[in-house]
């Protein structure tokens, strides 16, 4: 028992050994854009016609609720990210807070959570990219996997290994072009509103809410309600954890991490909510519920063709940012877990050229690009959502022990009403878990007896905790 609840002490990035320290070469500004470019990608261009078909008109409400819940979480993750400037995130603030065990489980969750985000947004990416490819002679067997009859998914291998090199070559160089492409993506954003808004009819939001408030199976099988589409529409909102991931690489990260965490979960909840008013506003629901691209289909029904293509192209643009944004987060909790113990110490090594961990990027990029180009992932995405979940509960329940702990521990930035967010936001998280599908919880287990499995097995006699 004492082996599973021992605590990490934290090392910032300037105290590591000099084979395991990374640069530090981000600002606020960078961190802004990259809490936007994982934030708002697919979740602003699919999940509104998701959430329409499983809420009705009060997809407006799911996407309140999940930002209020995600609001929460990250003042907590400021909190911490500032109290604690490593990398490693929820996974780090659990071990230095709750221990060992806890740190494990955050850990092997985040690792689901990442995993499937890439392969998932890689995926996406390959089926804007495949029709462009099949008609000069690039065989269809290539761009999808066995699971659709394929052999391997090569577009959705490709764009991470692009994505990969970027983060490999330098994460100022990374950061500077994520910046270019958020603001393509808001300006787009900002197009569709712009163009949408005049054909806004108040008729179109009634009735509310057909399918009711609490997650209901409907007839077809399919759960409904506000809360059911709020457990999907949640997807949309996380990201701003990738921030944490990069206080090690941050000049100032006692004030630019909570600038970047609360900065780009206001702009994009603001984003996500004119965006879902003007999109319910404009057309009947029913017209674009569950669509893949509900944004140009909207568009294209109000006979506006020409935007209805540049909205549905930018969505080549937005996905890199997700991914890039999702495998930094996931190269350096996997950096963190190697330092550790928990992985080789070798893939901790930082190029001296570069000051990138290139070995533990390449591995994960590997990792995704694997799940991406032959496993079926279409039955087991939501899981992402089950892991952020677990994640968002430990770091409102570190942000509370500390609280008590070390009331007087010096935190640049302090989270407002804490007593209050922090339990709004383990409850609505815990709420939101059981809104997922079934299936989805059942998966999300398995996983972690898997993962304390191999704890039990393996991880705890190699942890270099002290």
């Amino acid at each position: 028992m004492q082996k599973l609840l021992r605590r990490k002490t934290i090392i910032v990035g300037a105290d590591q050994p000099a084979e395991h320290r990374l640069t530090p070469t981000l600002s606020w500004p960078h961190l802004l854009a990259l809490g936007v470019g994982a934030i708002v990608g697919t979740g602003i261009l699919t999940l509104i016609g998701v959430g329409a078909d499983r809420a009705g008109p009060a997809v407006l409400l799911s996407f309140g609720i999940a930002g209020v819940i995600c609001a929460c979480a990250a003042l907590a993750y400021a909190e911490m990210a500032t109290m604690m400037p490593a990398s490693g995130s929820a996974y780090t603030y659990s071990y230095a807070v709750l221990g060992e065990i806890f740190a494990w489980v955050v850990g092997w969750s985040l690792i689901l959570e990442y995993s499937l985000v890439v392969s998932t947004v890689a995926v996406g990416w390959s089926g804007y990219a495949a029709p462009l490819l099949t008609p000069l002679g690039f065989p269809v067997a290539l761009t999808e996997g066995p699971q659709l009859g394929g052999v391997i998914n090569l577009p959705a291998v490709f764009i991470i290994a692009v994505v990969a090199g970027l983060l490999m070559l330098g994460t100022r160089e990374s950061a500077r072009l994520n910046t270019i492409l958020v603001v393509v993506k808001i300006a787009t954003l900002a197009l569709f509103v712009a163009v949408t808004l005049p054909y806004f009819d108040s008729a179109n939001l009634s009735p509310f809410t057909p399918f009711g408030f609490a997650k209901t199976v409907s007839p077809d099988g399919v759960e409904r309600g506000v809360m059911a589409a709020a457990a999907i529409i949640f997807f949309a909102f996380y990201g701003f954890d990738a921030i944490s991931t990069a206080a090690e690489e941050t000049r100032k990260p006692e004030r630019d991490l909570a600038i970047g965490i609360v900065g780009s979960m206001a702009i994009c909840t603001i984003i996500y909510i004119v965006v879902a008013a003007v999109a319910v506003g404009a057309v009947p629901f029913a017209h674009f519920a569950d669509s893949p691209e509900p944004l140009a289909l909207i568009l294209r029904d109000l006979g506006r063709e020409g935007v209805a293509r540049i909205v549905a192209g930018a969505a080549v643009i937005a996905l890199p940012t997700v991914l890039l944004a999702f495998l930094y987060g996931q190269s350096r909790i996997f950096l963190v877990m190697a330092r550790d113990g928990f992985l080789p110490t070798a893939l901790a090594r930082i190029s001296p050229r570069r000051g990138t961990p290139v070995r533990i990027t390449l591995i994960t990029a590997i990792l995704v690009a694997i799940i991406a180009g032959v496993m079926p992932i279409d039955a087991i995405a939501a899981l992402a959502n089950a892991g952020t979940l677990i994640a968002f509960i430990a770091v409102s329940v570190c942000m509370l022990v500390m609280r008590l702990r070390a009331p007087d521990a010096v935190r640049s930035f302090r989270a407002p009403a804490a007593w209050v967010i922090g339990p709004v936001a383990v409850a609505g998280c815990l709420y939101l878990f059981s809104s997922l599908p079934a299936r989805t919880q059942h998966y999300f287990l398995v996983w972690n007896g898997i993962g304390l499995v191999l704890y039990l097995l393996y991880g705890i006699r190699r942890s270099r905790a002290g």
